[in-house]
């Protein structure tokens, strides 16, 4: 019995004849004055709510007054702990609608969104009046031309090939060595259509001091294969361009993949523009640049994405705009770490990769530079602005089946007498 009357707890769980339980309860009560977990209130507040509902089932004008008391005191709470998520929210507003999530600082993307937008579409237009005046410099994968295949009994420099090429007259020479230092490709502009007298004569043109030269093969290419190309590369893109919209759409909602696929397009777009703007050669390399930068750009958009379905569904309590701040936030270390090590190679191949990686770096390199601000504010500003919310995320569950009530009528009371 000692430790029946030591431990309240016990006593609690079982009340003697004597009240005795009454006493320990006041005084546990009494040395019991943290709040509880939900935070709304301490102990003594919901003992007085327990003890009112207890006394309501006995009846009584007093115990309606206690009841009333109650229900007062939950409603202050209530209205304290909504002045407290309004004054967080003024707050988070003042800072220019930043918010902390935990111990996270959300970092506000979104607050330049509109000066980013009207920079995305000066861009844009820009590129699309630079392809439309200057035109790209078309390589001779697109203009035709004449390619050959040569071997070299020594090593040999490109820089020498082509300046051999242009003392003979083969001006605007391409040459690209083919997995060894020996054997090159050379390409040139549309030369005359006899190709004995043309092998004969890059012969000669190719000859290098104490270094003998071997022509495998030459082609001519003509102008219907390159427009041929040319066409189809458009294609490509398009149908690349077309295939993402898709994938994003299934994968994740069609407010996303429009933006996606505009992001896509001004990441291509802007490349192509520089090109144009510029008169830098476009070549086959610098398509597939293009193309890459496309499956480059839209797998950073998709780690962005995921992140933005994920915090819809998790986060409550903030706005949509906060929801993609903080998603953006959460993926900022990503992405730097992604950017950086990309452009560790693709400056690598800029500056010593020769020529014939050369227009390939550099389309790498503005794409990269788009894409990853493209990533971030127009695949992520446009579904803002389309309405993007958290009911574009969650599962709505169907309302259950109402019963009907069915009646069946007496035939009899048709039935005239």
């Amino acid at each position: 019995m000692a430790i029946d009357n030591n431990n309240p707890l016990e006593q609690e769980n079982n009340p003697d004849r004597n009240g005795s339980n009454g006493e320990a309860n006041t005084a546990s009560t009494r040395r019991r004055k943290k709040p509880r977990r939900d935070g709304k209130g301490s102990n003594t507040q919901t003992n007085n709510i327990k003890s009112a509902g207890s006394k309501t089932r006995r009846g009584g004008k007093g115990n309606q007054a206690l009841t009333a008391q109650a229900s007062d005191n939950t409603a202050a709470d209530d209205a304290n702990l909504a002045l407290g998520d309004a004054a967080e929210d003024a707050a988070a507003y003042a800072e220019g609608g930043t918010k902390a999530i935990g111990d996270q600082r959300i970092i506000p993307f979104m607050k330049i969104e509109k000066p980013m937008a009207i920079l995305s579409l000066l861009l844009v237009i820009g590129s699309i009046i630079a392809i439309a005046v200057n035109g790209l410099n078309l390589g001779l994968d697109f203009t035709g031309g004449v390619s050959a295949d040569v071997r070299y009994e020594q090593p040999a420099e490109q820089v020498d090939v082509v300046n051999a090429l242009a003392d003979n007259g083969f001006d605007d020479a391409v040459v690209q060595y083919l997995g060894t230092r020996q054997e090159l490709l050379i390409r040139l502009p549309p030369q005359s259509d006899n190709v004995e007298g043309l092998s004969a004569s890059l012969s000669k043109a190719l000859t290098l001091p104490n270094n003998d030269v071997e022509i495998s093969n030459v082609n001519i290419i003509g102008s219907q294969v390159g427009n041929e190309i040319y066409l189809n590369s458009v294609m490509a893109l398009a149908l690349a361009l077309a295939c993402m919209l898709g994938y994003v759409a299934l994968r994740f909602q069609f407010k996303l993949a429009l933006g996606a696929v505009l992001s896509l397009f001004h990441d291509a777009v802007v490349t192509i523009g520089v090109f144009a703007l510029f008169g830098f050669p476009f070549d086959l390399t610098v398509l597939a640049a293009v193309l890459a930068l496309i499956g480059y750009s839209l797998n950073d958009t998709i780690v962005v994405y995921d992140r933005i379905r994920e915090n819809f569904r998790r986060v409550r309590g903030i706005t949509p705009r906060q929801t993609i701040d903080l998603s953006l936030t959460e993926t900022l270390r990503r992405t730097i770490m992604t950017i950086s090590t990309v452009l560790l190679v693709v400056l690598a191949m800029l500056f010593l990769g020769g020529d014939g990686l050369y227009w390939f770096s550099v389309a790498l390199f503005i794409g990269l530079l788009a894409g990853t601000y493209s990533s971030t504010y127009i695949a992520s500003s446009i579904p803002l602005r389309m309405g993007l919310s958290r009911d574009d995320f969650i599962v709505k569950v169907k309302p259950e089946f109402k019963e009907e009530i069915v009646t069946f009528n007496d035939p009899k009371m048709y039935e005239q007498d």
